[in-house]
């Protein structure tokens, strides 16, 4: 499959490097432009490309950039021809995004409402180490889960292959609106699931309980100085605010 990925930052980068060792044609762009790219093309044999051709002759387009940045996009996604495939890994994160005007419960339709499209949200679950260490092949025993989210049937189906091809179990997780139930504060939000444990973590999300909790871990995450253990630490401190070991025990994974 043709896919062009916009981003190369920890979920970007990771995602053009899986999906190309998985024997998809990649390009990838970023601001900096292509010489910005070298090492990771080197690495994934993706084709460094400018913003402007990212989306030229692909099947699929996946956005992972800052969310206050995608409406920024919207002309690259205008002239997508209406058969490819968008798919978005962005979260809302106020500290580095600001307020963003009108955006609603499910930020999977916020991003629509800005690219004027069907977006199918996924990979926006994981924390970046869990994305590029934890992988598992198909029928692995603690082969984990990513949800995936998007109102069009068929591309939501092409989104949760090329999961499966980053070393993940795809979970239907509902439409465009119902993308809020995979957003920071609900128990699916980068908690490390088998695929049955995030499908009823998926059904035990709580708006209001989500909206508390995402203000905790993220007054928590801010007092707190980045190192080795950062990413871990913050999927337990997410399972630990849902609750998760009472359902599930301990981090299996």
């Amino acid at each position: 499959m043709r896919i062009g990925v916009i981003g190369t930052g920890g979920i970007g980068a990771t995602l053009t490097y899986k999906l190309g060792t998985a024997g998809h044609t990649m390009r990838v762009a970023n601001t900096r432009g292509p010489s910005s790219m070298t090492a990771l093309a080197s690495k994934s044999g993706a084709t460094p490309v400018t913003l402007d051709e990212v989306g030229r002759d692909v099947d699929v387009l996946i956005t992972s950039i800052p969310l206050g940045r995608v409406p920024a996009l919207r002309p690259i996604i205008d002239r997508l021809p209406a058969g490819v495939v968008v798919a978005d890994t962005s979260n809302h994160l106020p500290q580095r995004d600001g307020h963003l005007k009108d955006i609603g419960m499910s930020q999977g339709v916020w991003i629509e409402q800005q690219l004027g499209r069907p977006v199918i949200r996924a990979w926006n679950a994981l924390v970046q180490t869990t994305l590029a260490d934890k992988g598992r092949p198909p029928g692995a025993p603690d082969r984990l889960a990513v949800p995936v989210a998007g109102t069009d049937p068929a591309a939501k189906k092409l989104v949760m292959t090329l999961v499966d091809d980053t070393g993940f179990d795809p979970v239907d997780a509902g439409t465009a609106e119902d993308g809020w139930r995979m957003q920071a504060g609900t128990p699916a939000y980068c908690t490390d699931l088998t695929a049955d444990q995030l499908q009823m973590a998926l059904d035990l999300a709580d708006p209001e309980a989500a909206r508390v909790r995402r203000e905790a871990i993220l007054a928590i995450i801010n007092s707190w100085e980045r190192n080795d253990s950062f990413f871990d630490d913050l999927v337990a401190l997410n399972r630990a605010t849902a609750g998760l070991h009472r359902l599930f025990g301990g981090q299996e994974s």
